[in-house]
């Protein structure tokens, strides 16, 4: 499971909506993390993710794909390294941390850790 896809975020302009939306058609079960995230499991979805909240870029902002790696600052140092650029400096949320980051391409993808700082 190291440094491979594990999660996708995608941005909505109206959470209700799009949870309403996907437990109707897919029968999908979300996780409410405050007013605007709310999280769906790989039960029902096959792939773990969530929705936020974004009334300025949604649907533009697409999906959101996120990695998972144990050793969070290594992964950020050999991004960094390899001429990614850091959007979103290492932060904490309910379960764990992480960073987002642009390839040199132009796409924007987030790598979590659910362990402590090394």
């Amino acid at each position: 499971m190291q440094e491979k896809l594990n999660y996708v975020e995608f941005s909505s302009r109206d959470l209700a909506a799009s949870k309403a939306f996907f437990q109707q058609v897919f029968g999908w079960a979300f996780q409410d993390y405050g007013p605007e995230y709310c999280a769906f499991f790989a039960a029902e979805a096959g792939l773990d993710g969530g929705f936020y909240l974004d009334s300025e870029k949604a649907p533009a902002a697409g999906a959101l794909l996120v990695l998972y790696s144990a050793q969070l600052e290594n992964c950020l140092a050999r991004v960094e390294a390899a001429g990614g650029q850091i959007t979103k400096a290492v932060f904490s949320f309910p379960g764990g941390r992480r960073f987002h980051f642009s390839e040199p391409g132009g796409n924007e993808l987030a790598v979590w850790s659910d362990k402590a700082a090394e």
